[in-house]
């Protein structure tokens, strides 16, 4: 079993008008051939975009980009499918598929905290589709949340599953088993058996599940399970 902790301040940092990125991965002009992606994850990206600001209109093909609100309100729009809020307590999907062009923005009176994180399709060239939905995340245990069979949002790639868990002070989950798993504490701080403690930003990348992981503060964690690609 492999546990390797990546701490938040060590993350590659993009700073633009109205908007700061720290990316877990290697992200356009950042670039460490050593740290491209796990598995089928090829973006995780945690994003604080000021009001009135945000990402105009771009492209994207063969991606599943799963996002998930930490706090404010965040639009998407495209031409086919009109605009939707994502907020706290529902998560987005957006399957790029053959080709998309959609926007990002803030237009509420405060700033959106979001993860937003992608995935290579099973298969390219799929017609391109979304869907966001209501998340209720169960209390200390795992909430899965985008992936196959009792996911909230579907994506298309069995190999690759998100789960979401709140911990409580004192409270515990275990990793489960795959071939890869990339652990994000997105607030709050927890203490990983054979790993140590963790605290807001940091991640874990495990190759085996198994090891106990207990909230030393209250705590919110994303978790992909990953086949290897």
């Amino acid at each position: 079993m492999s546990l390797e902790v990546r701490r938040s301040a060590d993350r590659f940092v993009t700073e633009a008008e109205g908007r700061t990125t720290r990316h877990s991965f290697s992200f356009d002009r950042h670039y460490d051939p050593s740290n491209v992606g796990l598995g089928f994850l090829v973006c995780h990206n945690e994003d604080l975009v000021l009001p009135g600001h945000g990402y105009p209109d771009h492209p994207h093909r063969d991606l599943e980009i799963v996002t998930w609100v930490l706090g404010g309100a965040l639009r998407h729009s495209d031409g086919s499918r009109g605009s939707t809020v994502v907020t706290p307590g529902t998560v987005q999907r957006l399957s790029a598929g053959s080709g998309v062009i959609h926007a990002e923005v803030n237009e509420g009176p405060e700033p959106v905290h979001f993860v937003q994180m992608w995935v290579r399709p099973a298969e390219p060239g799929l017609p391109p589709s979304y869907v966001h939905a209501p998340a209720s995340v169960d209390v200390d245990g795992w909430t899965t949340i985008a992936g196959t069979g009792d996911a909230v949002v579907p994506i298309a790639n069995p190999g690759a599953t998100l789960r979401v868990a709140r911990l409580g002070t004192g409270r515990s989950v275990t990793l489960p088993e795959a071939p890869a798993l990339h652990l994000f504490v997105a607030r709050g701080g927890v203490e990983v058996e054979g790993a140590g403690v963790l605290t807001t930003g940091d991640a874990l990348r495990a190759t085996e599940g198994g090891a106990r992981v207990t909230a030393v503060d209250d705590a919110e964690l994303l978790l992909w399970e990953l086949a290897t690609a």
